[in-house]
Formats: C-alpha cells, structure tokens, sequence
C-alpha cells in the first residue's frame, strides 16, 4: 500500500495519474494547499520541501517528495511506463526533465501572473505568456510525427500532460497546435488518466479543447 500525499494540481495529478496507470493500491491522504496543510510538522517530515505531492511506500518505508522522483519511482517498482535502459530510456529521462525544468516552472508562472494576479507586472505577463507560446510549439514540433513524447506512453506523457489540462489558464488555444492537441485528447480519454485527474476529490471535469 501507498499513501499519497496530494492536491487537485498538475504536480498532484501525475503522481495519481500514475498510481492509476500501473494499478498499484494507494490511499489518498489530501493536503489542502489552500489552507496551508503542507506546512504542517508531520507533513514535513514526510516532504521537507513542504510541496505536494509525496508518497510513503509501506513495502519498505520509503518516502519520496518531487513529482518527477515519485514518476521514475513507480516505474522502476512495477516495470511500467519507462523502458529498462538504452537511448529510448535517455529520451524519456529528457523529456521527463523538460517538463521539470521548462513545462511546469514556465506555465506555473503564467497562472501566477496571468490567472491570478493580472495587472500587477506587465512584464511578467508578456513573458511568460511568450514562453507558453514557444513551449507549445516546441510540443507540437515534437508530437508531429508520433503518437507520444517517446515512442510509447512514459512517464513523460504522463508528468506533461496534467500541465497542458489548464490551457485555458494559460490562455492558450489547443487548436493552434493540432499535434499537440491530437496527443491531449487521446490522453485524456484512457481510464487511468480520468480516474486520476478527480483524486483527492472531482472539483472540475477534465477541460477539452
């Protein structure tokens, strides 16, 4: 069993997404980011960093913080979702770390400034809006010719794919980017992915372009 430490945001719903994809057993423990549940001591023990989600693994004691660990964990237990070596290995650990590095830093900011804090920096609202826009068309150059990210379904289509759920938030039109949104919706339709966008609890449905 797997306590997972979460919220209804796009970091939250990877590591969900994923436990629903491997179909491992995990028991949902919220925290309300809202009301500042992830400050609390017995939380930080658990997530020094104070930042959802985490996991307790209880096959072994292990705790993990950081989406993109948690992901690469999963994986190596069950043996899914990421190749065992190789250079398609390499090529989901890069594009694993563009979502890290690029995708969720870079959009996390337009929802800062654009969705919830407009007219304060104008500055800040020309460039991470300009930066959304050339994410996107990065994405979409590189779906152009194949179904995923990789060559198969990774842990990469799963950690970028909950970013790209709030387009609206970025101000972005899905239809300017036929690739990428080709590779949104057919996500968005597998069972696992459904199921992990409502955990801890449904608060919208899944937005469709």
């Amino acid at each position: 069993m797997i306590d997972l430490y979460t919220w209804n945001t796009p970091n939250g719903r990877k590591a969900s997404i994923m436990l629903e994809e491997v179909e491992l057993p995990y028991r949902v423990v919220p925290i309300d980011i809202t009301k500042g549940d992830q400050f609390d001591p017995e939380f930080t023990k658990i997530c020094p960093n104070n930042k959802i989600p985490a996991i307790v693994d209880h096959d072994n004691g292990m705790t993990l913080m950081e989406s993109g660990a948690i992901l690469m964990y999963l994986a190596n237990k069950t043996g899914h979702l990421m190749p065992e070596g190789g250079e398609t290995y390499w090529r989901v650990i890069e594009w694993l770390m563009f979502q890290m590095g690029g995708v969720g830093p870079m959009l996390g900011q337009t929802h800062h400034f654009v969705k919830f804090n407009p007219g304060k920096s104008k500055y800040a609202e020309q460039r991470f809006l300009a930066e959304n826009t050339r994410i996107y068309e990065v994405l979409d150059r590189r779906l152009a010719e194949r179904q995923y990210l990789v060559n198969s379904y990774s842990i990469a289509d799963v950690a970028t794919w909950p970013w790209i759920s709030r387009f609206e938030w970025q101000t972005m039109d899905l239809a300017a980017y036929p690739n990428l949104r080709r590779w949104y919706v057919g996500i968005a339709q597998r069972p696992a992915v459904q199921r992990g966008f409502h955990v801890p609890g449904k608060v919208q449905e899944i937005p469709m372009p």
